[in-house]
């Protein structure tokens, strides 16, 4: 109605996001390292306008669904095996993550890969951080991050990686009507290989979260899972 963003207004939303790893960045002038965070990492500010000075060696940003991922990665040092900085909203992205990722994406000029469940709501996510919410789409431009890349879970995985059946459910009648509903958007159709994830999926009516690599170990996601999948480029 105004025709300004909610920052300019002063108008914040309590934390919710947080950050770990090879980044170093200024909150209000005083200098954060998020290497030195220990495994909850550091809070992404509620006002962004506060954040300068981005520096980091990061190779890539890697953006998580969930916390327990997160919790997972922080706790082995993931981004000392491989320089990442990585980031999680602890599910549906909060206003200040999906800008602090957009401004770390701007300024650091690292590809973002996102680690999300393989079902329709962990594509819904990103499609949230790639091209915003239906609600919110009056501020999309200053919250976007467009060209984020699937690493995983994909539902080729699920077989790729022999996840066991008890750990895979089924999918619901709402589930699947989701599914077919984001095949239907420019988000997902403007890329064939997630187009091809999502038909699988809905075909095999079968869903997995992240925590189902944990059936091979608790180390499995930061020891063989993300490792295979980076040393093979494999996202889309």
């Amino acid at each position: 109605m105004l025709g300004c963003t909610r920052s300019s207004l002063n108008v914040i939303a309590a934390e919710k996001g947080v950050v770990v790893g090879r980044l170093i960045f200024s909150d209000n002038g005083d200098m954060i390292d998020c290497t030195k965070m220990g495994m909850g990492g550091k809070a992404i500010p509620p006002n962004i306008d506060r954040v300068g000075d981005m520096k980091s060696d990061a190779l890539f940003i890697l953006l998580v669904e969930k916390d327990a991922a997160y919790i997972r990665l922080a706790e082995d040092r993931f981004y000392n095996r491989f320089p990442c900085i990585i980031v999680t909203a602890k599910g549906q992205p909060d206003v200040a993550t999906r800008l602090f990722l957009r401004k770390m994406k701007m300024e650091l000029k690292l590809p973002v890969l996102a680690l999300v469940d393989s079902d329709p709501y962990g594509l819904k996510i990103l499609s949230v951080y790639g091209c915003g919410s239906k609600n919110m789409s009056y501020d999309s431009a200053n919250l976007t991050t467009p060209d984020i890349k699937w690493l995983g879970i994909r539902p080729s995985d699920l077989d790729k990686y022999k996840i066991p059946e008890q750990c895979r459910l089924p999918m619901t009648e709402q589930d699947i009507k989701t599914g077919k509903d984001l095949l239907e958007e420019d988000f997902v159709k403007k890329n064939p290989g997630w187009v091809e994830e999502l038909n699988l999926m809905v075909k095999t009516k079968q869903k997995a979260e992240i925590q189902a690599l944990s059936s091979f170990g608790f180390q499995y996601l930061s020891e063989v899972y993300l490792p295979l999948k980076l040393q093979q480029k494999d996202w889309l």
